[in-house]
C-alpha cells in the first residue's frame, strides 16, 4: 500500500453518546443547562464492607432494539461492549453510514477502548480461583471480560475488516482511541474509523480508587455536590459509566459523499511521565498539550477553549492544572464534566470530546459544576463557573491523563475549506 507524502485531513461526520447526564444530545444539553448532576448514592453498595464510596454516576437509561440486538448477535457482549455496540449504531446512523459498504471494506476500522471488560465475566473466572470449580465459567466469558471486548465486538457487528486498534489505558482510553483512529486515516491506513471509548460501572472500580484514598467520600448523603474538581472542599472522584462513538473520516472522502461534518481533528499529542505509576506529574502532561498544538500548527492563543481532566483528586487536580498553566496561562477559558458525571474512565475522553464538539457548535460552554472556592494550590486558570455562558469558538483542547502517567490531548477545529 502506497501512503500519502503528506497527512491527510481528518474529520467528524459521526457522533452518539450514552452518558449519566443523558443518551441524546437533547438530553445532555439540558442537564448541562440545568447544572444538573448524574452522582447519585448507590444503595445498593451497603452491603459491600469497607467500602468508604457511595456514590457513583450510572448511565442514563438507553433502549436496544429487539430486532437489531438479537440474543444470538449480543451473547458474547456485556454491557460495556453493548453501550459499545450501541453508540457505534447511532454514530454511523449520524453519519448516513450505516448502510454504506465502506464500512465492511478493510478501508473501515475500530479503535476503541475501556479500561476493562465485563466485571462479571472476571467473576466467573475468579470463582475457579476461589473455589477450584469451573462450574459458571461458559463459552463466552473471556469474549465478555477481555480488555478488547469492545472493539472486537464492534467490529464483528458490522463487518469492519480494517485495523482494530485496542486502547485500554484507562482513563485515557477513548482519547487513545480517538487520537489512534485520526493518525490511521491521515497516514493512509484506512478512510473511516469508528473511534471512542467505553466503561461499565461496578464496584470494584469504586474500590480499586478507594484504595488510593481518592473517592469522594464526604459527600456519600449528599451527591449532587460531588465531585467538585479544583475546588479547595474537593475530597476524590466518583465513578461513572457510558460509552461515546464518533466516524471519524477522511475529508475528501467525506466531502465525495455530501456528508455533515462537524469538526476537523486538527491535532493529536501523546506521551508518558515514565516515572510513577499513580503520582501524576506536570511537565509531561504540559508537553502533551504541545505536542498537539505542533501536530496542527497552531499556536496556544488559536485555543478558545480547553475542556479539561479534572477529575476532582487532590494530586492530578493540582498537576494538571499547572500544566495547563504552564501551556495557556490564565486567560483560555478552562471547564470539565467530571462535575456533572463523574468519572467515566474509558469512556470519558470521548464523551468529553463528543460534548466539547457540540458546544464549540453550539458557542456555548458549560461550567466546572460544583467549583465554588478554587484551591490555592492549583494554578489560577479561566475556570468558568456557576453557570452556562455563550462563548464563540473556533478551536477546542481536549485533555485526559490515565494511571501510568499515560497523557492525551486533542485539538478540534471548526472545517476550514
Amino acid at each position: 500500500m502506497k501512503l500519502p507524502i503528506t497527512p491527510r485531513r481528518v474529520v467528524v461526520t459521526g457522533m452518539a453518546a450514552i452518558s449519566p447526564i443523558g443518551s441524546t444530545w437533547e438530553e445532555v444539553r439540558a442537564s448541562l443547562e440545568a447544572n444538573k448532576s448524574g452522582i447519585r448514592h448507590m444503595t445498593e453498595w451497603e452491603k459491600l464492607e469497607d467500602l468508604n464510596t457511595r456514590v457513583a454516576a450510572p448511565a442514563a437509561p438507553f433502549e436496544l432494539d429487539p430486532a437489531i440486538f438479537t440474543r444470538k448477535r449480543t451473547r458474547s457482549m456485556g454491557r460495556v461492549a453493548l453501550m459499545a455496540v450501541k453508540t457505534a449504531r447511532d454514530a454511523l446512523i449520524d453519519a448516513g453510514l450505516l448502510d454504506d459498504p465502506v464500512v465492511a471494506s478493510p478501508r473501515t476500522g475500530v479503535a476503541f477502548g475501556s479500561s476493562a471488560g465485563q466485571p462479571a465475566a472476571v467473576a466467573e473466572l475468579a470463582h475457579l480461583i476461589l473455589s477450584s470449580s469451573c462450574r459458571g465459567i461458559t463459552a463466552t466469558t473471556y469474549v465478555r471480560m477481555m480488555a478488547h471486548t469492545a472493539p472486537v465486538n464492534i467490529s464483528v457487528f458490522f463487518g469492519c475488516k480494517g485495523r482494530i486498534c485496542t486502547t485500554s489505558s484507562a482513563c485515557t482510553s477513548g482519547s487513545q482511541g480517538i487520537g489512534s483512529a485520526y493518525e490511521t486515516i491521515a497516514t493512509g491506513r484506512a478512510d473511516v474509523m469508528i473511534a471512542g471509548g467505553c466503561e461499565e460501572l461496578d464496584a470494584t472500580d469504586a474500590a480499586i480508587f478507594d484504595t488510593l484514598f481518592a473517592t469522594s467520600v464526604r459527600w456519600n448523603d449528599d451527591p449532587s455536590h460531588t465531585p467538585r474538581p479544583f475546588d479547595r472542599d474537593r475530597d476524590g472522584l466518583v465513578v461513572g459509566e457510558g460509552s461515546g462513538a464518533l466516524i471519524l473520516e477522511e475529508y475528501e472522502h467525506a466531502r465525495a459523499r455530501g456528508a455533515r461534518i462537524y469538526a476537523e481533528v486538527a491535532g493529536y499529542g501523546t506521551n508518558a511521565d515514565g516515572s510513577h505509576i499513580t503520582s501524576p506529574g506536570s511537565a509531561q502532561r504540559a508537553a502533551a498539550m504541545r505536542l498537539a498544538l505542533e501536530d496542527a500548527g497552531m499556536e496556544p492563543a488559536d485555543i478558545d477553549l480547553v475542556n479539561g481532566h479534572g477529575t476532582a483528586t487532590d494530586r492530578g487536580d493540582v498537576a494538571e492544572s499547572h500544566a495547563t498553566f504552564e501551556v495557556f496561562g490564565g486567560h483560555t477559558p478552562y471547564t470539565t464534566y467530571k462535575g456533572h458525571m463523574g468519572h467515566t474512565l474509558g469512556a470519558c475522553g470521548a464523551l468529553e470530546a463528543i460534548f466539547a464538539i457540540r458546544g464549540m457548535l453550539e458557542g456555548f460552554v458549560s461550567p466546572v459544576l460544583n467549583l465554588e472556592n478554587p484551591d490555592p494550590a492549583c494554578a489560577p486558570l479561566a475556570y468558568v463557573r456557576d453557570h452556562v455562558r455563550e462563548l464563540p469558538q473556533r478551536a477546542v483542547m481536549s485533555n485526559n491523563f490515565a494511571f501510568g502517567g499515560i497523557n492525551t490531548s486533542l485539538i478540534f477545529r471548526k472545517l476550514e475549506d
